[in-house]
């Protein structure tokens, strides 16, 4: 009897979670990732095995799930505020564009909790023994490919309405930032380390 116990407890837990989907420590709208989430919180981090059996679910936007069906769908009518209504759900849904100066996470602080976070997820997701094939066995793999997807498909619809925009002579947030300063580019030559003559 005491060998059933705890596959008796994980039944109830399953039944008690089964179809639960989660959104971000914080209350943000933005979607997230399964490995985003593991790292968010140390709830998430001690979550990630609910994760890994699809009993815990990243939920995915309504903007989002749209986009994906059709990321080119051109919006009736095609005027600025119109196309500046659409981007705005999209910028709630999946953060700051590439045109807009995002929040900066590079401090040691962030990095060691992010770090810590992870760790506590890695060694609570090795409880789950042949994790890839539980993965996608439960659906939890499918599912994070649909989230990523759905990440994508949502870019590439802002970029679409925002270069619609552009043409139409909009103002942000209809059409892309050009007064943010961006980055220099990236120098991809080899350079020798030592002076050569």
């Amino acid at each position: 009897m005491s060998r059933l116990a705890p596959l008796a407890a994980f039944g109830l837990l399953a039944a008690l979670l089964s179809g639960c989907t989660t959104t971000r420590a914080d209350g943000s709208p933005q979607i997230q990732t399964s490995s985003e989430a593991n790292r968010e919180s140390l709830e998430g981090a001690m979550s990630a095995p609910l994760r890994d059996v699809n009993l815990l679910r990243t939920k995915i936007p309504p903007v989002l799930l749209e986009a994906q069906a059709d990321p080119y769908k051109r919006p009736q009518p095609a005027t600025c505020a119109n196309i500046a209504a659409q981007i705005v759900p999209l910028n709630h849904a999946l953060g700051a564009d590439l045109d807009e100066e995002a929040k900066d996470e590079d401090d040691l602080m962030d990095q060691g909790r992010v770090t810590a976070l992870g760790a506590v997820a890695g060694f609570t997701q090795d409880v789950i023994p042949f994790r890839g094939w539980v993965r996608k066995l439960t659906g939890a793999e499918q599912h994070d490919k649909l989230v990523q997807s759905a990440i994508v498909a949502g870019g590439v619809r802002r970029a679409y309405l925002k270069g619609l925009g552009e043409a139409r002579g909009c103002n942000p947030p209809a059409t892309p930032n050009h007064a943010y300063q961006a980055k220099d580019v990236i120098q991809q030559e080899l350079k020798p380390r030592y002076p050569v003559r």
